[in-house]
């Protein structure tokens, strides 16, 4: 069944720390001008991508399993405040996966949200204390139009992700 509305029912909204996922990488990327519904992948370019690792201002970011926990609170705890609906989580060493029903609200303004109180949740539980963020620029907010997309949304992200991750590092 369509969603027969100009709103999505949900949002599957990704993003990934910082410097773990760069242009060049061997599992291809997007850029701005390939950032279409499913154009194809940039191929792997290792140049490229020994270009882009120079040019990090920081060393990649891998959240520890106590970071995670702040992260997964906060996400929470937003969605809570904001009465959306969050339908799945999944926090990983180097992305975020969420299912959200944000009604009306910006997808845009969510993932801001989304990495804001996540990084100051983790600033707060004494796991991130440096001045930058944890986040790679931007993220994917993949519109979902009715409830069979919902469920494959929420099956990638708990069930798409590989073998859980330790409490524990």
């Amino acid at each position: 069944m369509w969603n027969d509305t100009d709103i999505p029912i949900a949002y599957l909204i990704t993003f990934r720390t910082y410097g773990t996922w760069l242009h060049g990488d061997e599992r291809g990327s997007i850029d701005r001008f390939r950032n279409v519904y499913k154009s194809p992948f940039i191929a792997p370019d290792k140049k490229w991508q020994r270009h882009n690792v120079n040019t990090l201002k920081g060393e990649p970011v891998l959240l520890k399993a106590e970071q995670r926990i702040s992260v997964e609170k906060a996400i929470r705890e937003t969605c809570e405040k904001r009465r959306w609906i969050l339908e799945a989580i999944n926090v990983r060493t180097n992305h975020v996966h969420t299912g959200v029903k944000i009604g009306t609200k910006s997808p845009d303004s969510t993932l801001n949200a989304f990495k804001a109180n996540a990084t100051r949740q983790m600033r707060e539980d004494g796991c991130w204390n440096k001045t930058n963020s944890p986040w790679a620029d931007k993220g994917s907010k993949r519109r979902l139009w009715n409830e069979h997309s919902v469920g494959l949304a929420i099956d990638y992200v708990f069930n798409g992700q590989g073998h859980e991750l330790p409490d524990f590092d």
